[in-house]
């Protein structure tokens, strides 16, 4: 039988594989006949499936997720009871009563430090360039992961708990002091109920960890190495500095501080521990061929 020109065009999965960056197994108007191997192609639209073991953590082992999970957990429903109270007004009413024009500044300064979007920013501009040097779009999904970690989390605790923030007694919407303390004042607007837990906190912990991570791998496509004392510097300075400032300058109870450390770490572990090099990707996005995040023989558990 004669093939026209129409018979030889190419079907619509198979000019879905061309676009994916693979070619379609021979067919009967190319070498060999039949479609055998079709298959085999279709699987190498996407990276080689590995086994996805857990990246290995420290402290090793799920008893310490789950000691931060407990103790978030523990916190909320303590303030729930209505204990903690006198704790978190002793240290604002402290506060308020040592805090000079020239402390305030500088505390307002630093705590730009936990600042979300322009953190957020940092990691994706990160990871756009290791995309870029590496040939793969894997280092974008650290940022793209995180961001929706924080959103999800910290954004449905905030809504959920509705509680004002100690400036609530002294700006809009001017609550009596003994108010401001309690959870769950869902009649009040979102606006002013968004203080537990800290995002600047859980912003501080979660993006300076992707940060540290993509700017380690970064280096080292240009044989460089990111000092250890650095990396660790960069992860413990910057959290205690939003945690001590956010609460100095009455934007947040000690106790939403503390949760935000406790979920922060939650949320960071959780991201070290994704084996990203096995994350299955188009091989469109994923062309360098060269893995993402050094592997250790550990796994976490």
């Amino acid at each position: 039988m004669i093939r026209t020109a129409s018979s030889l065009r190419p079907s619509p999965p198979e000019r879905l594989l061309a676009w994916l960056g693979t070619q379609p197994a021979p067919g009967p108007w190319g070498p060999g006949s039949g479609r055998a191997g079709t298959v085999a192609e279709v699987r190498q639209v996407t990276t080689p499936w590995r086994a996805m073991r857990l990246r290995p953590v420290r402290p090793a082992g799920w008893w310490f997720d789950g000691l931060l999970l407990t103790g978030v957990v523990a916190l909320t429903a303590v303030l729930a009871a209505g204990h903690l109270f006198d704790l978190d007004r002793a240290v604002v009413d402290w506060s308020d009563a040592h805090r000079p024009a020239a402390a305030y500044w500088i505390a307002w300064t630093l705590n730009y430090l936990g600042q979300g979007s322009p953190l957020a920013l940092i990691a994706a501009g990160l990871g756009v360039l290791l995309a870029v040097r590496l040939r793969s779009a894997r280092p974008l999904l650290p940022p793209i992961v995180g961001y929706a970690l924080i959103n999800l989390t910290v954004g449905a605790l905030k809504v959920g708990t509705a509680r004002p923030a100690p400036s609530a007694s002294t700006r809009e919407p001017f609550l009596p002091p003994e108010q401001t303390l309690l959870l769950f004042q869902h009649e009040l607007p979102l606006l002013f109920t968004r203080s537990y837990p800290s995002g600047h906190v859980v912003n501080a912990i979660v993006w300076y960890g992707v940060i540290v991570l993509l700017l380690a791998r970064l280096l080292s496509t240009y044989g460089r190495t990111l000092p250890p004392r650095l990396a660790v510097a960069a992860r413990v300075v910057p959290p205690l500095v939003v945690l001590t400032t956010t609460t100095y300058l009455g934007w947040h109870w000690l106790t939403d501080s503390i949760a935000g450390v406790l979920l922060g770490l939650l949320l960071d572990r959780m991201l070290h521990r994704v084996p990203w090099d096995d994350v299955p990707l188009p091989g469109r996005i994923d062309q360098g061929g060269r893995p993402f995040t050094p592997y250790s023989e550990g796994v976490g558990r």
